[in-house]
């Protein structure tokens, strides 16, 4: 079964509604029985719509197949920020009852975490790890090179890059 999205608005809601009736209630049910949750299912689903409605597709020749695609991306990026909002709440359960930040503050570093993440993925996988290796580790741009085994001009260039991203990401 194929479905066409037109270029008139109209017709591309139209359309978007008619696969959206067609094959919400699968989707749905496949998310729902992937997560067990009913509620996350439900938001994932409307997620993926709702991704799928911004990107004005022209053609979609294989609905279910090109939801499945669609809504796999949107699970790995919820997965994604779910383990690093546990990674956050357990290390805030180490900090003592009078330092733990208020919900607010935690909501604006829960942000900022899944915005640096995001840039992170963004990266090339050596220009990740070589910022991480600096960043995170603490090693010498000389004991990066030696790791990643690659010249030292290279970290650096690889250094600039992923400065050049976090500046983005302020900015």
């Amino acid at each position: 079964m194929s479905e066409t999205l037109c270029a008139n608005n109209d017709d591309h809601l139209r359309a978007i509604e008619a696969l959206y009736s067609g094959h919400h209630g699968w989707l749905y049910a496949t998310l729902r029985k992937k997560l067990g949750n009913a509620m996350d299912a439900a938001d994932l689903a409307q997620d993926t719509f709702t991704r799928i409605l911004a990107s004005r597709v022209t053609v979609i020749e294989q609905p279910r197949a090109y939801l499945s695609c669609v809504a796999k991306g949107i699970l790995i990026n919820w997965y994604q920020r779910k383990a690093l909002e546990r990674a956050y709440l357990d290390a805030l359960a180490h900090v003592p009852a009078a330092e733990v930040p208020s919900p607010e503050l935690r909501f604006m570093v829960l942000e900022t975490l899944h915005e640096i993440d995001a840039m992170l993925d963004a990266l090339p996988p050596l220009v990740k790890r070589a910022f991480l290796l600096s960043q995170i580790s603490g090693l010498k741009y000389d004991d990066i090179a030696e790791q990643l085994d690659v010249s030292l001009i290279t970290v650096k260039r690889y250094m600039k890059q992923a400065f050049v991203q976090c500046l983005l990401l302020v900015a």
